[in-house]
This record gives C-alpha cells, structure tokens and sequence, in this order.
C-alpha cells in the first residue's frame, strides 16, 4: 500500500532530521512539517545544539513566509520539549501559534519530558496524535536514548571483510580489503562520530590517524586507543599530529595499576598532548590484558557528551565489546575478494559457541551497494541475550 498523506508528511520530517546529524549532539536529530488543509506551510529541522528546535524553525519559516500558522497541524518526529534547556519549551511556542493538532512519532524518553509534552499540549486543547512512524524514529535517535537513558553512548562496530569474513591476511595486511567509495563512506561517518576507538593491534599495525579527510568535519572528533600495556610509540602518526593546532584529542585507555605510578613514557605522551585513562581488569582473576571498557564508555559519555563512538578496530577489541555487551550496531563492508587461508585474520574473536543455535541473532537494518563493495548494517539485541557483563567496583581514572 502507498504511504497515507499522513505517512508523507511524517516521512519528510524523518529526512529533514537526518540533516542535523554530527552537529545537534548531544540532542537528539528532530524534524518538523507545518501543514494545513493539505498544503505544507514550512517546515524545519534542529540544526546545531544550542540552537532553535525543530518546531521553532518550522514555526518561524512559516510566519517569515507571511503565513499565520493558526489551526496548522504539525509533523513532528520526536515529542515536543516542555522544559527550560538551552531555548524556551517547544510546548508554549506550539500552544501559542495555536495549532490544531500535532502528530508526534514518539515520545521522548528524556525523563524531564517522557509523555509530559505532550499530556501540556492536550491540556491546552490541542489534539496530539502519538506513534505515526514510531520504529523509523525511534530507530533516528537510538544514541539519543541510550545516551539519556543509560548514560552510554551508541557504539557502531566497523569493518571491512572479503566474502569469507576475513579483515586481514596472517600476515596482518589490509590494504585495501574495501573500494575507494566505501572508505569515502566511512570517512563521512568519522566526521559525524564523537569518538573513534581502535585497539592498541590496529595502532601498531596501520598506523592510523583517524582523521576525516576529504570534507569538512562539524566536529572535533576525539579519538581513543586502548592500550593496556601502554604500547603506543610516539612515533605514531596518532601522537605526533597532536602538534598540529587543530588536531583532534587523543584518549588512551590503559591499565589502572599504571595510573597510580604513571612511568615516564607515559609522563612524555601525556607532555605531547595525550590524556589517559586507568580502567580495572574485567575480571581481577583473569587476564590483566581484558580491560573493563564500559566506563571508557562512561567516561566519553560523561565527560564528553559522546553520543555515539565508531569502532575502527580489530578482532579482539571487537570480540571484548561484543562480549561485554556493549555494541549496539554492525557496519560491516563485503567485498568481492576471496582470501580462504584458515590462519588469516576473523572480524571477531573469543566466542566459542558449541552450536548454531548460540549464535548471537543480528537484526539486519539496512543494505547499501557502494561500487562492487557491501555495506551491511545490523542491530544488536539488547545485552541481556549476549554474555552478561560483570559490574567493575572500580571507577576509572584519568591522566590529562
């Protein structure tokens, strides 16, 4: 069946929140579409944080074209703010404009509004229609929720394979597994990221910058290796274009035990711009090497309002943050190349299931062909189906 007007409407808001992406976080992507008796009035998306909502946008289109959006009804991805934050409440503007109805996608899982918007709204006397398009915009600002609700950001794992899952050779090369197109893409996505995180194998083994190169970046986007044993030469192109003025920050995870007697190669990093942080042992029995990532993840989330981290790196940082739970997305690149070698390098590591029926389920969202290359995206569940993550009694420390 075609998309009722309804659906069209709601679905254009969808677009339009897209284009705020890597510049409205920490606050969720929002798209809104006046209309009225049928014709669209204006419409408008959240552009930047700190700046005006959707709805507003929206609202002041409308009234700079010369129309009064008095009995207009709004399209609205996401439940409208009734809270002082950086602007005024969504809510008295709307109320104010004297709308007639307004359809919102889904309520807001920011506790400070969560069904209070909209309940202002019908308090009012105006007709709110809630749940049109609901999976598809719930789907928009899942690292918008994870964020406010569990104080983590959305982690996407990515990488590169041939056709029978191998991301390197035994030999540890890699370039070029995919084509020019899909690393463009994950360039793109770089520069969208608030975090870029690979583990001390890949550093040592591509030698990477993790930069965004070829566009203009929105943001400084930081980037992170976990590096347990401090392995990290200052050599690297990582270290050394922290000279640069404009370079993005550069996080090292590390052990814990070395924060409390930070050696002096650390001592010389961190003079070169590098900042630190101790995380303990997953488990203090096993081995020291298995770090307890998720309050890195805090941390960024905390401290630097990362919505969403983009994980650049190989089998076992992959197999340590599927293990412990805490990777919510695949990006994964087929390309058509065939390496068949039992000692090459897997996309992930340290699972041992007996049986297919152990495997942990994907959700497949969404399929892109990039050239002869392709893209994959998959949802993961939720934790509770992937091995359960012990809870660390030790907070993370920082060296800056």
């Amino acid at each position: 069946m075609p998309p009722s007007p309804h659906e069209q409407h709601m679905h254009r808001a969808l677009v339009l929140a897209r284009r705020g992406r890597g510049a409205v976080e920490p606050n969720p992507m929002v798209g809104a579409v006046l209309v009225r008796d049928g014709k669209v009035l204006a419409e408008g998306f959240h552009q930047r944080f700190g700046g005006p909502h959707a709805e507003i946008v929206a609202l002041r289109a409308c009234r700079d074209a010369g129309v009064n959006p008095k009995g207009a009804d709004l399209y609205v991805t996401l439940e409208p703010c009734c809270h002082q934050g950086k602007t005024p409440p969504c809510t008295d503007a709307l109320i104010q404009a004297g709308l007639a109805r307004v359809y919102v996608a889904t309520a807001d899982p920011n506790p400070r509004v969560a069904g209070k918007g909209t309940s202002r709204l019908r308090k009012a006397g105006i007709a709110v229609e809630l749940g049109l398009c609901r999976r598809e915009a719930q789907q928009l600002i899942e690292p918008f929720a994870k964020f406010i609700t569990q104080g983590l950001p959305y982690v996407t794992l990515k990488w590169a394979q041939t056709v029978d899952g191998l991301i390197a050779t035994r030999e540890n090369d890699s370039r070029w597994i995919s084509n020019d197109l899909s690393r463009k893409w994950v360039h793109q996505q770089r520069a969208m990221a608030d975090a870029i995180l690979i583990g001390i194998g890949t550093a040592l083994a591509d030698d990477p910058l993790l930069t965004a190169r070829g566009l203009r970046a929105r943001r400084k986007t930081r980037r992170v290796v976990v590096d347990p044993s401090l392995r990290l030469p200052e050599s690297s192109q990582i270290v050394r274009s922290l000279d640069k003025s404009k370079a993005s920050p550069l996080l090292v995870a590390v052990r814990q035990r070395l924060m409390e007697k930070p050696p002096l190669r650390m001592r010389d990093l961190a003079k070169a711009g590098v900042e630190f942080i101790g995380l303990p042992p997953l488990d203090p029995k096993g081995d020291p090497s298995v770090l307890a990532l998720e309050p890195l993840l805090r941390c960024l989330a905390a401290q630097h309002n990362a919505t969403h981290v983009l994980v650049e790196g190989g089998s076992t940082l992959n197999g340590h943050l599927l293990r412990q739970g805490l990777a919510d997305e695949l990006a994964v690149f087929i390309a058509p190349k065939l390496l068949g070698d039992a000692g090459a390098v897997p996309a992930v590591t340290g699972f041992w299931p007996a049986r297919i029926d152990q495997a942990t389920p994907l959700e497949l969202r969404d399929t892109q062909r990039l050239g002869d290359d392709l893209l994959l995206t998959y949802r993961l569940p939720p934790p509770p189906v992937l091995r359960k993550r012990k809870k660390s009694t030790k907070s993370a420390k920082r060296l800056t």
